[in-house]
């Protein structure tokens, strides 16, 4: 959609969208998470993300290199004001909860079976930020949500 003639059936798309007071859900094809429709781009038939369609057809562009983030954390939201546009960090700093490997449950603390501790760790700027360890694994939450609100500037959910 970047630079490019993108051709998009309006009332087709809207038709594949559940508005509602929050998100709009679609309810189309999904692909992992994220909302998935048919456009033709550059005289090519191709399938692009739903959100960014909807953005654009809100009357907004999304320059070259530029992500929208999901200020609602729901993938399968196409709604324009849940949408923000975000560099790959910034996009990045705004996910929900642990990764599907952490043990620990807990985005940012895991166990260091060495020292018997809950460990904090932040990558910011490609750098690793925090090592410190904690008896029990809410300070150590603390800790990590207090260093992310430190070095972070879209992280929603560690704000509210």
């Amino acid at each position: 959609m970047e630079n490019h003639t993108l051709v998009v059936n309006e009332e087709r798309f809207w038709a594949k969208v559940a508005k509602s007071e929050g998100c709009w859900q679609w309810t189309a094809a999904i692909l992992n998470g994220y909302g998935r429709f048919g456009i033709w781009q550059d005289g090519k038939q191709r399938s692009g993300l739903a959100h960014r369609i909807a953005y654009e057809l809100s009357g907004k562009s999304i320059p070259p290199g530029m992500f929208l983030d999901h200020t609602c954390h729901n993938k399968a939201c196409v709604n324009p004001s849940h949408l923000r546009l975000a560099t790959n960090k910034q996009n990045l700093e705004n996910l929900t909860g642990a990764t599907r490997a952490s043990r620990s449950g807990v985005r940012g603390v895991s166990w260091s079976a060495r020292a018997k501790l809950w460990r904090i760790s932040v990558v910011h700027h490609g750098e690793r930020y925090g090592g410190q360890y904690f008896k029990s694994i809410a300070d150590a939450e603390a800790a990590v949500i207090a260093l992310r609100n430190q070095l972070f500037t879209h992280n929603i959910l560690d704000r509210a």
